[in-house]
C-alpha cells in the first residue's frame, strides 16, 4: 500500500473532529438574562382581545423578547425559550392563557 493513502486515511478522521468542532461554535448562544420573561406581571390581560395593541403591552411588562400568538386548536414547538412569551386565544380572539416559553 501506498505511503500516502495512509497518510490520507490517518488525516481524516482528524478533519472530521475539527468539522464537528466548529459547528459547535456556531450554535445560537441562550439569550442574555435580561431578556427573561415573567409573565406575572400581564395575567391581567388574559381575557382581554388579542390585537397588536395588546401585544405591545404584553411584551412591554413581561420582559419577553418575542411573542408567539397561538390561535385555537393549533399545533406549536415545545422547545423552551426563556426570552418568548406565548399567547393562546379562543375563536373570539379573547385571550386565554399567558406563559413563558
Amino acid at each position: 500500500m501506498d505511503i500516502r493513502w495512509i497518510a490520507i486515511a490517518a488525516t481524516l478522521p482528524l478533519t472530521a473532529c475539527a468539522a464537528a468542532d466548529t459547528s459547535a461554535e456556531s450554535a445560537p448562544t441562550p439569550p442574555p438574562a435580561e431578556a427573561a420573561c415573567n409573565a406575572d406581571g400581564v395575567q391581567s390581560l388574559v381575557g382581554q382581545t388579542a390585537t397588536a395593541a395588546v401585544g405591545g403591552q404584553l411584551l412591554k411588562g413581561s420582559g419577553a423578547a418575542t411573542l408567539r400568538w397561538v390561535p385555537p386548536r393549533t399545533a406549536v414547538t415545545m422547545d423552551f425559550r426563556p426570552d418568548r412569551l406565548t399567547v393562546s386565544y379562543d375563536d373570539a380572539l379573547k385571550i386565554e392563557r399567558i406563559s413563558c416559553g
